[in-house]
């Protein structure tokens, strides 16, 4: 057995992924340093034919063989050992020094339950249009992207705040998955700073970047109902406008995404009946 772990680190790296059966994407990963200098906790989404196998004590592996991204990140919360976590999918490639970063920011903000940093497309570009912001509101945490979400797992365990697991790939809404989360942690207090520092780059393209898509209209639409009631049905035109406007969604097309959206809103209003959601959150 090897033990490349820094014991002097309080971080650990939850990755999210599916079907691997060798650790070779690490590599991809961890371009510029060794992962074995890190404590690393990867929750693979299999089946019993395709489990992954680590040989390292800082690396270790849950096979699950449940589906979805939201229940893969409260599987790793759950069973993360450290102080701080960072979440992770296996598509990202971190910069050098950035877990100097995290612990860093950490130790200068003892009172933060979150801190989120920002990240680089494969052209060395900002990937969102990133708030001028210290403390994160519930506006400014729609700009924030699972991938750069810091835990202080303790103050997030104490306070039962975990992913909704009905938002996120997998799930019945396909989006919003760190926004629900965001707004479930300001909802119980949490304070959610913002660092505007690079942690890793991440291609270009996104599945929460199909904006016109049925699906993340669909999910969007809960979304908004989730947090909005009533108000959707307008508010759900009005995105819509805004696509238009963008040059993202032929006006054409307009009454077909609305409808769609209206499916989404239907769905969640029946999963409120059910119990299974709820709007305070």
């Amino acid at each position: 057995m090897i033990n490349g772990e820094n014991k002097e680190s309080k971080l650990e790296i939850l990755i999210s992924t599916m079907y691997k059966t060798s650790l070779s994407f690490l590599s991809a990963m961890f371009s510029n340093d060794d992962y074995l200098n890190y404590t690393i906790l990867i929750v693979n989404q299999t089946t019993q034919d395709k489990l992954l196998i680590s040989n390292y004590n800082n690396i270790r592996v849950i096979n699950s063989f449940s589906r979805g991204l939201s229940l893969s990140r409260n599987i790793a919360i759950n069973n993360a050992l450290m102080d701080i976590c960072l979440l992770a999918d296996d598509d990202v490639s971190y910069v050098e020094g950035f877990s100097e970063i995290i612990e860093s920011t950490f130790e200068r903000n003892h009172f933060a339950g979150v801190i989120t940093f920002q990240m680089i497309d494969d052209k060395g570009v900002l990937y969102n249009k990133y708030p001028n912001v210290i403390l994160h509101n519930k506006k400014t945490v729609s700009t924030v992207n699972s991938v750069v979400i810091a835990l202080d797992r303790k103050k997030i365990i104490k306070n039962n705040v975990f992913f909704n697991e009905n938002f996120g790939l997998g799930s019945i809404f396909e989006t919003a998955d760190e926004y629900v989360f965001l707004r479930s942690a300001l909802r119980k207090e949490i304070k959610i700073f913002f660092e505007p520092k690079i942690l890793l780059k991440h291609p270009s393209f996104s599945s929460g970047r199909a904006v016109v898509s049925d699906k993340i209209i669909y999910a969007r639409s809960a979304v908004f109902y989730k947090y909005n009631g009533v108000i959707t049905y307008l508010k759900l035109g009005w995105h819509l406008f805004l696509l238009i406007k963008n040059n993202k969604l032929k006006s054409s097309k307009f009454l077909k995404k609305y409808k769609h959206g209206l499916k989404g809103i239907n769905k969640y209003k029946g999963l409120l009946k059910q119990g299974l959601e709820t709007r305070k959150s």
